[in-house]
């Protein structure tokens, strides 16, 4: 198992489906561990009553049936499948209202979900997902990439309030991947993954989603400079010195 999940943290997003299908065959008495543990890149699905795309995950998967926020439905069809409470579903529908306005702040569009459960220590447990496509043909393009897509996976484990204070922890999880096919830059593709943890105790006078809120904004902050540190930094430091820039070679001394 341990070698299994080295492998699968250094496959691309883009194969990590095929390669999880692999393992699966070769390692079944491992399925639901491999299933839990490995972040796939995140697939959409439409709820037809509402008329809205929601994001697939193992967090609101009950056997092959999926649970959509937006209606609180399963599709297909599943008559026992696992519901959150009451007092948990309503905080849930506001927080996909709140996190579709941060979304399309922050992303300029894509597709969003949140989805909650009650946990075994009185608390319960928030997933936030977001699904941007980049490509020439997805939602709120620019028209840059040839393919290229965001998958960003924010769990939050919320403790029991104890004295109006309550502990947090986050682990978040993006995947991106990117191909460009142009005359300036050729066919140039890159992908991977990284993932963060976070753990903060804050008072709840402002509320649960303010401080999850905050987190995840602070947290994906930090994503996004590390991803452009380590993939786009190093990148462009390899590629320069192999191919240094035109006005670079022109300013070089004569040997």
């Amino acid at each position: 198992m341990e070698a299994a999940m080295g492998l699968m943290r250094r496959i691309p997003p883009k194969q990590t489906e095929t390669a999880l299908s692999a393992l699966l065959t070769l390692l079944p008495h491992h399925s639901s561990d491999l299933l839990s543990q490995v972040d796939q890149p995140l697939q959409v699905l439409c709820d037809v009553d509402q008329g809205k795309e929601f994001i697939l995950c193992e967090y609101n998967r009950d056997a092959d049936s999926y649970r959509s926020p937006w209606s609180n439905k399963y599709h297909p069809p599943l008559e026992d499948g696992t519901l959150p409470s009451l007092e948990l579903r309503k905080l849930e529908v506001e927080a996909n209202d709140i996190f579709a306005i941060y979304r399309d702040q922050y992303y300029e569009g894509g597709i969003s979900s949140v989805y909650m459960w009650e946990d075994d220590n009185e608390g319960f447990v928030a997933c936030f997902l977001i699904k941007k496509d980049g490509s020439k043909t997805g939602h709120g393009r620019r028209g840059y990439l040839q393919e290229g897509g965001w998958d960003a996976i924010h769990v939050i484990e919320v403790g029991p309030e104890e004295e109006g204070v309550a502990h947090y922890r986050l682990t978040s999880t993006v995947m991106l991947s990117l191909t460009t096919d142009n005359e300036s830059s050729g066919t140039f593709s890159l992908s991977g993954s990284i993932r963060r943890q976070m753990d903060m105790s804050l008072s709840v006078a402002e509320g649960h989603l303010c401080n999850m809120g905050r987190m995840i904004e602070e947290m994906e902050s930090k994503l996004r400079n590390s991803l452009d540190q380590v993939y786009f930094g190093k990148t462009k430091e390899m590629v320069c010195t192999l191919r240094p820039p035109a006005e670079v070679v022109m300013r070089l001394p004569d040997s």
